[in-house]
This record gives structure tokens, C-alpha cells and sequence, in this order.
């Protein structure tokens, strides 16, 4: 979840350099610059929070990406082509990341874009990329319409966008996930719900609502916030009273840790719960008060997949900033492109096609491989096909996975 116009920033998907270089070229007669002699140029854009609340997330996915194509250009992934990374910050603010968009649009040499963190922000970007037949592949977008439509809830699915890939699943996934494990795992049985009103918080506490109730729990009271408020103390002080065993909370970790403290010391000794928003290693730091507090997060753990052994220590060997929840997903989305690219040139007798993003776009629907967090690829409404998903605990301030099962939505 993490424009520059003169100069682009350099990533490999495979193992290379990272480089500053002038603005990429597709021009083979100019391999004696610094893009290595007479490979052509493919950018990658990257679209996150890099600066503001949601920025630990967002560095962490930018770093996961910028080692992909790292990776990609030292194993010289695809031949012939050197790789770069173009990364934009959002600020988690969907009218800063629909003016990204147009930029790596007017960029002719971005064949696809990794991001963004906030499923508000990729509203902004989706119809941009689709009218320019620009990929889009968000490793944490997890709102169910944006592959399904508004339908989904009755049914009715229909494809959005065509250029809209993910590796994370959906909120529906998570939210039902999230419900059964409180109910039947952890012996919960009331719930106070709460949301931030955002695209991604109001779904996933809708999803986690109708399946918690049709399990036979009870939803004792529900309330909404503003994501930026941080004095929780009068809906705090409606939770205390209402028998509530359990809070769920729809939303991110910058106002769910200062929640759930005050939750605690209002009298109101619940655990909360939220989803992949809140599962930062940032939430115990800003919560006194986090010690039982429970979350959900996508996939498997990536320090528990021998698949991401090589990556966890390639990134700590790089990286000083934590990974955090989107790395593994983020790389392996970034890797997806890549392969892409290796498809669209394999067709094409070795060489980048002239209409490089129809080819890569066409070719997204076929990849499949053995990613970081699992086997990679994507259904008919470009969804990831990987639905595993796990349950955490916080345990001496670190998050704690409980257990984990590829989900199947009700």
C-alpha cells in the first residue's frame, strides 16, 4: 500500500540494479545508456501511501515491489528488457491517486501499475486504466465491487474492469472469515460493529454483519466513525454499556489502535477486531492497551511459507522499513506483470510488441506461478484464486497467527 516526470525509478522483477535513469525508452538503438546495452525499457508504475497515516503499509508494499524488479532484472527474468519502477504517492486520498493514474497514462512507457492500498482510491483509477487499457493489480484492495460489481451481494456478478487484477481476496472472504472464527472459534457470541464509513471499512463490516447474525450471533449495537478522529471516548462509553463480549471494527489501524485503548479503559474490556487494514505492526506501538486484540489478514503468513523464505531474507538484507501486511502479496503482484511481459514478448519472437499494454493485458488472464504467498493466478472477474486467509492475536505487542484455512464465501 506506497511521479516523478523527469527521471523514473528503476526496478527489476528479478534480481538487478536499482537505478535513476532519464525517462525509459522502448528504443533499441540506445542500449549504451544506462538501461544496459540495447535492452528496452518496460516501466512498472506503483501507487501507495508513502507519506501520512497508512505510509508504513504503503513503504512496505513500494519496497516489496521495488525488489521484484530488482530481482527481475539481475535474473534477467525476461530477455531483452530491463525493468523500472515508477512509484507515486496517493496520501490514502482518492483524488490524489485518480491524478496519478493520468500520469502513468501519459507515460507511454508503463505497461502496468501495481496498487494502491485504499479500495476508495483504486475507484479513482480503475475506469482511467480500463478506457487506456492500462493493468492495474492492487495486492491489498480487498472491496468486493470492484471486481464484481454492486451486485455481488445478490448474485449478481459482473466484471467491472477488465484491466483489474488482484492478490488479495475479497472482503467478503474476509469479513465472513472473520465472523466465523469469533463465533465458532473464539466462543463470541456479541458483538458491538463499528466502520469508518470508507469504501473498505463499510464492506467489510456489512460482509462480517450478515454472516456473524446468520451464525446466531447477535449484533448488540453499531456505530460509525470518522477515519481521521482519534478521541473514541463517547462511543467507547455506548460499548461499555451494551454487554458487548467483542468489538469488530471496519477500518485501518491508524484510528483502530487509539479505539481499542480507549475501549479498554473506558470500563469496556473487549477484545477488538478488525481486518487486513488494522494488522500492522504499527497497532501495538499505538495502543497501550492491544494485548487480545484480534485480526484477520489475507493469505498465509509470509515468515511461516517456505515459498517466501528467499524473499523475507532478500527484503530485511534491502530494506530497513518492516515489510509489514502487503509485502509478500505486493511482489508477487508485481511479479505478475512481469510474467505478463514474458508472455506478451514470448509471442511476440522475442521482441516488446508496439501495443505492449493490449498484449500485457491479454496476457495477465493466463499467468500462473509459484509466488511468495502461493500459487499465483486469477478468475474470470480477476480476482486471486489463492483464498487463504488467517486469524491473528496480538501476544506480547506482535501479532500472532491463530489459524489459517483457504476460505470458501458462504
Amino acid at each position: 500500500m506506497r511521479n516523478r516526470s523527469a527521471l523514473i525509478l528503476t526496478t527489476v522483477l528479478t534480481t538487478g540494479a536499482l537505478t535513476l535513469t532519464a525517462c525509459g525508452s522502448r528504443d533499441k538503438d540506445k542500449g549504451s545508456d544506462d538501461n544496459g546495452g540495447g535492452k528496452t525499457t518496460v516501466t512498472i508504475g506503483f501507487d501507495a501511501p508513502l507519506t501520512g497515516d497508512l505510509s508504513a503499509l504503503g513503504i512496505g508494499m513500494r519496497n516489496s515491489a521495488e525488489l521484484a524488479v530488482k530481482t527481475a532484472n539481475k535474473e534477467q527474468t525476461v530477455d531483452g528488457v530491463e525493468f523500472k519502477l515508477q512509484p507515486l504517492d496517493d496520501q490514502a486520498q482518492p483524488s490524489v491517486g485518480g491524478q496519478n493514474a493520468q500520469k502513468f497514462i501519459s507515460n507511454e512507457d508503463v505497461i502496468g501499475v501495481v496498487g494502491p492500498l485504499n479500495s476508495s482510491v483504486s475507484q479513482s483509477m480503475q475506469k482511467p486504466f480500463n478506457d487506456a487499457n492500462l493493468t492495474q493489480i492492487s495486492p491489498a484492495n480487498t472491496g468486493t465491487e470492484l471486481t464484481q460489481g454492486d451486485g455481488w451481494k445478490k448474485g449478481d456478478k459482473k466484471r467491472q474492469f477488465k484491466t483489474f487484477f488482484r492478490t488479495a481476496t475479497t472482503d467478503q472472504v474476509q469479513g465472513q472469515f472473520a465472523a466465523q472464527y469469533l463465533y465458532q472459534k473464539a466462543k463470541i457470541k456479541k458483538v458491538y460493529l463499528i466502520d469508518d464509513q470508507k469504501t473498505y471499512g463499510a464492506g467489510l463490516a456489512a460482509s462480517f454483519k450478515d454472516t456473524f447474525t446468520s451464525l446466531g450471533g447477535k449484533i448488540v449495537g453499531q456505530d460509525h466513525v470518522n477515519p481521521e478522529d482519534r478521541d473514541f471516548k463517547s462511543v467507547a462509553s455506548k460499548v461499555k454499556g451494551k454487554g458487548a463480549q467483542a468489538v469488530y471494527y471496519g477500518g485501518e489501524y491508524p484510528a483502530a489502535a487509539p479505539l481499542s485503548q480507549q475501549l479498554k479503559e473506558s470500563g469496556a474490556d473487549v477484545p477488538l477486531m478488525g481486518g487486513d487494514g488494522m494488522k500492522s505492526e504499527e497497532f501495538p506501538k499505538l495502543n497501550k492497551k492491544a494485548e487480545g486484540d484480534l485480526g484477520t489478514s489475507v493469505g498465509a503468513p509470509v515468515e511461516e511459507l517456505p515459498s517466501a523464505k528467499k524473499f523475507i531474507a532478500e527484503y530485511n538484507k534491502n530494506y530497513k522499513e518492516n515489510m509489514e501486511t502487503y509485502g509478500g502479496g505486493t511482489y508477487d503482484a508485481t511479479w505478475a506483470i512481469i510474467e505478463a511481459v514474458k508472455l506478451a514478448v514470448a509471442e511476440n519472437d522475442g521482441e516488446l510488441p508496439d501495443d505492449a499494454r493490449e498484449k500485457v493485458l491479454a496476457s495477465m488472464a493466463k499467468v500462473k506461478f509459484d509466488g511468495v504467498t502461493g500459487t499465483v493466478s486469477f478468475d474470470q472477474y480477476g480476482d486471486t484464486t489463492n483464498t487463504m486467509m488467517t486469524a491473528y492475536e496480538i501476544k506480547n505487542n506482535k501479532w500472532e497467527s491463530k489459524f489459517s484455512e483457504a476460505y470458501k464465501p458462504r
